[in-house]
């Protein structure tokens, strides 16, 4: 009798525990991926509007913005000229085929996420750049795909129609992710991606090595780096420019020459784009 008794007092115990961890991933999923926001907007947006892709397009020319973003080949980005077409684009295949034609953008390798189109095309138009670039994902919407776009049902559609272009201009950079959940939490500021060495290994031979020079050597590395997912933001012509083209040549020959892989390279490029950018590590 003790002996069933204390199996099931510790087959308890376990089980308790077991639904703790369970209820606290969940509630970080369901914060992460604004679960009670989108439910919501979707019943309102099925029921009062329609379906969601009805979204009326806007007149006038193109203007002096840009959205950039890398896609494989397979995917469909025709919804950027579809609603956003006072925006121009820079689109960049990263695995185009041998029969591709000169007409597409592509990357000089499939690395680095889509990290490797951002910078090439910084590189290719240093020196004319529209007044604001928006760096974008290629997936327009969807609830697994884009859960990490602040809009309520994940649009990127509705991130770019609701961007507010003079802050943009004033504050330089603007990460297009309010949720700091993951990547800017206190606890995910220790950076397993963006270790010192690391840091200094991306930024050696850049001007951000050369203002570090003038401090401390504990003030030239971070203990600290965080930044709101996904390598989705927005910067302006002056911010990108605050850096010396070299810098950005650089960085694209840090992913070129790095052992970390695609994933991995990009991760470290996703946690510096604000840093990059003129903003703190933190």
């Amino acid at each position: 009798m003790r002996l069933a008794l204390r199996f099931a007092l510790s087959a308890s115990v376990f089980l308790i525990i077991l639904l703790l961890i369970v209820k606290i991933k969940l509630e970080d999923i369901w914060d992460q991926y604004g679960v009670s926001t989108y439910i919501a907007h979707s019943w309102k947006t099925t029921l009062q509007h329609g379906p969601v892709h009805d979204i009326p397009t806007f007149g006038g020319e193109v203007s002096d913005k840009v959205v950039i973003m890398a896609k494989t080949e397979k995917e469909n980005t025709d919804w950027v000229a579809e609603y956003l077409p006072d925006w121009q684009a820079a689109i960049y295949t990263v695995n185009p085929s041998p029969n591709t034609t000169d007409t597409i953008l592509t990357t000089p390798m499939n690395k680095g996420r889509e990290s490797m189109a951002y910078l090439s095309y910084v590189i290719d138009n240093y020196a004319n750049l529209p007044s604001t670039l928006v760096f974008l994902h290629s997936h327009r919407s969807g609830f697994f795909s884009a859960w990490h776009t602040d809009t309520p049902l994940h649009d990127n559609v509705g991130a770019l129609r609701s961007l507010q272009i003079p802050f943009v201009q004033r504050n330089g950079y603007v990460n297009l992710r309010c949720n700091w959940n993951p990547g800017c939490l206190e606890a995910h500021r220790h950076n397993a991606h963006v270790t010192p060495e690391v840091w200094k290994d991306v930024f050696t031979s850049t001007s951000t090595e050369q203002e570090a020079q003038q401090h401390a050597e504990d003030e030239q590395t971070p203990t600290q780096v965080g930044a709101a997912c996904c390598a989705q933001f927005a910067v302006s012509k002056d911010q990108v420019l605050a850096r010396p083209l070299s810098d950005y040549v650089r960085f694209r020959e840090w992913i070129v020459d790095t052992e970390k892989s695609d994933a991995k390279s990009g991760r470290v490029l996703e946690f510096l784009w604000h840093v990059i950018f003129g903003k703190d590590a933190v």
